[in-house]
């Protein structure tokens, strides 16, 4: 067993990340690991091992995440925590509580609700690499940490939702006695105003706030610390600021009213900010209850996917049925589907037939007929027959459950223009302290009396309308609701990244088949050459074809089946991608494939039949020629059918303003027809893999915008290529991680539902960044009293706190507008 020399986690030496160095052999776990170590200098080679060794622990290494694609293990992907925050990348954690860094409360993780076995991870929905196994609060910025998951985290998070709640009405309760004692000693003809204004009212407005401020508020307090000790200023440091400022000023105003001059007494007394300091602490207090309810409804899209899963399942074992929990299912099990009921667990129909309702998975509201030997996948409902299914796939590895970690992992991923609302929270809010002491200076020697009093009044209503709250929450909202929606739609987005991108295409690659046809070829003509019949040819072909995955080879294999032709064993088999495959079948060397694939191999006779072949393409046929012992045995005629939803596809997607270029491997005769009928701008054929990524290549150096749809396997080095690879999926693999966007149904609608899903997203996104500057950019000068020379105008340090605990509402509310976006295709 070696280590990765950069974090030092154990990996195996068949490992396919690997590199010499000097004559030495390094290993590691994962492409990220290997380009480090790359870009490192040789001098300091293991100098991360070290650090590394706990890399798990940390969050430093690669395989905290699947990198480089492949399967699951290859990255050593690290299991997801239960609880991460929503604005702060990186902060996660396996319990409840607050983000260290901004101190929101962590949100859960559907991801992690089947991994946690019982055991809740928190995190901070402002820091997610702050992880623990408890709750509390952040260590960075004091924001209560999240149970990271969507079950078994209910509990705590409830509790939590209490407390903020109790926590409100009672400051509500306190603070608005307090507000009337402070203000109504102002109001003319107020009955009992001198009472008001004296030292019994006084005492009472000191009684009534100090549990509203050091009990109700003290969170915001701890957080408002943590986030100066660990200097990461945010929210709560503005908020501990300027209640903190208003209450204690007016506990010595009141106590020790001598170290004030004369000239700041108003009837006698040194005005005081009780009423200030409590009603802003409800006020937040308001706004933090308000947001949880509202960021609760971001999940929505998981809970419903979660809530497709049944809770049992009906195993069949001797004949007998028995119900047991869906946890007791393991692979090999046969499960009895009524109608009506969810199917538990990814499997094959090995009895019956039925109707299944899959629009759940897909977004197809057509029931799919399913008979033995069909697919049926966990989460989908049995509409109308009785059936007996194997189990094939259960628990982490059905289809439902990799959906909930793609979109959970989506959720939690940054966009990047996220970016923008970092740079500006790393000195926006260090800027308003400057601006609120500026504020407090400017009104103390320049303002007028009681000079003292006006200048704590604003720099507090500066501190407390400046919380960049709004500001934090603009773009994860959005994402956050943006790929739920996306889910519910079929459209499942791997992250931010890409549905950011998605938005500034402006050309769309496509394959064709499996794309926009049908992707199931049906074999139409055999014409034999040399003596072979139709019958002899399409066995030497199939017998070379069964050991290929291509539609084309299945068509062929599944041709000879339809006429019971026994097909023979072939040895040597060997592919070539996107041109052919050879094969010995009886002694016979069979190559199968394009003619440029069988001139290579110096096939002869191939000329004698291009005027056989021209018709038959012209009729949009795709023809392979077959050759055996190095001369043309015959080819054979396939068609595709282009899909029933492709046409209305493509219009809909030039009229988002997209061109459409098809790129296939197929002959030109036959791409030209069907790019025709579909009324495609480009089409280049007769294309290898790689070529297709070479075309995009050059799309993109041409300044094009580039999205390719293909099918994920032959199309695996296109899709990596584009700025965006849309992987056109069948529900039964939504994994792809050469794509940034899986579609659950090989569907071209798809792919507008995404381009208007990326749009609607990232035009929502703008708008809360937008308003969340304006609001900001606004309310600080008008809190600092830029008005008051002119018109007279101040902003009460309590309106201030109101204004601000609704912008972050006002913002949650219309991200949550996304779950209502229209995506079909009308």
């Amino acid at each position: 067993m070696k280590r990765d020399p950069i974090c030092g986690m154990e990996v195996e030496e068949s490992t396919e990340w690997k590199l010499e160095r000097d004559g030495k052999t390094f290993h590691f776990c994962s492409q990220h690991c290997l380009d480090r170590f790359r870009e490192q200098p040789a001098s300091e080679e293991g100098s991360e091992r070290e650090q590394g060794k706990d890399a798990g622990d940390s969050h430093a290494c690669c395989h905290d995440e699947k990198r480089g694609g492949g399967q699951e293990g290859e990255g050593r992907k690290k299991p997801a925590r239960a609880y991460y925050c929503p604005m702060c990348a990186g902060v996660e954690s396996d319990e409840p509580g607050d983000c260290p860094k901004c101190g929101m409360k962590l949100e859960r993780n559907p991801a992690a609700r089947r991994k946690s076995k019982g055991r809740t991870l928190y995190t901070c929905p402002m820091h997610p690499e702050v992880e623990q196994d408890h709750p509390g609060d952040c260590p960075k910025c004091g924001m209560r940490l999240e149970p990271k998951g969507a079950r078994g985290g209910e509990g705590e998070e409830d509790e939590e939702a209490r407390d903020v709640t109790r926590r409100f009405w009672i400051a509500l309760a306190l603070s608005i006695p307090v507000l009337v004692l402070a203000m109504g000693g102002m109001i003319p003809g107020m009955p009992g105003g001198e009472w008001l204004m004296g030292t019994t009212s006084r005492w009472l407005q000191f009684i009534l706030s100090t549990p509203v401020v050091l009990w109700a508020g003290w969170p915001f307090f701890q957080r408002g610390w943590r986030s100066v000790a660990t200097w990461n200023l945010n929210m709560f440091t503005l908020i501990a600021m300027g209640t903190g400022t208003a209450y204690f000023y007016s506990v010595v105003a009141m106590l020790a009213p001598g170290v004030f001059p004369s000239s700041l007494l108003e009837h006698g007394h040194t005005p005081l900010y009780f009423e200030a300091a409590s009603m802003i602490t409800a006020l937040v207090l308001l706004g933090q209850m308000l947001e949880a309810r509202a960021r609760s409804r971001t999940g929505d899209a998981i809970e419903a996917l979660l809530d497709l899963s049944p809770k049992t399942a009906r195993r069949v074992a001797d004949g007998v049925e028995q119900e047991i929990p869906l946890e007791e299912v393991v692979e090999g099990d046969s499960l009895r589907l009524r109608p009506g009921e969810s199917v538990p667990v990814d499997g094959r129909v090995i009895e019956g037939k039925s109707n299944v309702d899959e629009s759940m998975i897909t977004g197809e509201p057509e029931p799919v007929r399913k008979e033995k030997g069909s697919q049926v996948t966990g989460g989908t409902i049995n509409k109308t027959g009785s059936f007996l299914m194997r189990a094939e796939k259960v628990g982490d590895e059905t289809v439902l459950a990799r959906i909930v970690d793609m979109v959970a992992e989506a959720q939690r991923s940054r966009a990047p223009i996220q970016g923008l609302a970092d740079k500006v929270a790393s000195w926006f809010v260090p800027a308003v302290v400057v601006v609120a002491i500026v504020t407090f200076a400017v009104w103390w020697f320049a303002g007028p009396e009681p000079a003292l009093a006006y200048a704590l009044a604003n720099a507090v209503a500066v501190l407390i309308i400046a919380c960049p709250c709004a500001l934090g929450l603009a773009t994860p909202m959005s994402v956050m609701v943006g790929v739920g929606r996306g889910a519910q739609a079929g459209v499942l987005v791997k992250s931010a990244e890409a549905i950011e991108m998605l938005e500034k295409v402006d050309t769309l690659v496509v394959d064709k088949t499996g794309t926009l046809t049908e992707g199931r070829p049906q074999v139409t003509d055999c014409v034999p050459a040399g003596g072979l019949d139709e019958r002899e040819l399409l066995r030497l072909a199939a017998s070379v074809e069964q050991h290929s995955e291509h539609p084309i080879a299945s068509a062929i294999v599944e041709s000879a089946k339809a006429k019971d032709i026994r097909v023979g064993k072939c040895e040597e088999f060997d592919s070539t991608t996107g041109a052919g495959v050879t094969g010995k079948v009886d002694g016979q060397r069979i190559g199968i494939g394009q003619a440029a694939f069988l001139k290579e191999q110096g096939v002869s006779g191939l000329d004698d039949f291009g005027d056989k072949a021209g018709p038959l393409q012209e009729e949009g046929k795709t023809v392979v020629y077959v050759a055996r012992d190095g001369r043309l045995a015959g080819m054979i005629a396939i068609t595709d059918p282009i899909k029933e939803s492709t046409p209305e596809a493509i219009q809909a997607v030039h009229e988002l303003g997209l061109k459409v270029i098809m790129l296939t491997g197929d002959n030109a005769t036959t791409a030209r027809k069907v790019a025709k009928e579909l009324g495609i701008d480009e089409v280049e054929a007769g294309l290898k893999p790689e070529d297709k990524s070479e075309r995009i290549r050059k799309l993109r150096e041409r300044g094009a915008r580039v999205a390719m749809a293909g099918d994920g396997i032959n199309d695996a080095p296109a899709l990596a290529a584009a700025d965006v690879g849309i992987a056109m999926g069948s529900g039964t693999d939504v994994a792809i991680e050469s794509a940034g966007l899986t579609l659950m149904k090989g569907d071209l609608r798809g792919i507008v539902r995404a381009i208007r899903l990326s749009r609607a997203m990232m035009g929502n996104i703008r708008q809360n960044l937008f308003f969340a500057f304006i609001y900001n950019s606004l309310g600080v000068p008008v809190a600092a009293g830029v008005l008051y020379p002119f018109l007279g105008v101040l902003l009460s340090p309590i309106i201030a706190g109101a204004a601000m605990s609704f912008s972050s509402v006002s913002v949650i509310g219309n991200a949550l507008r996304l779950r209502r976006v229209k995506l079909d295709i009308i």
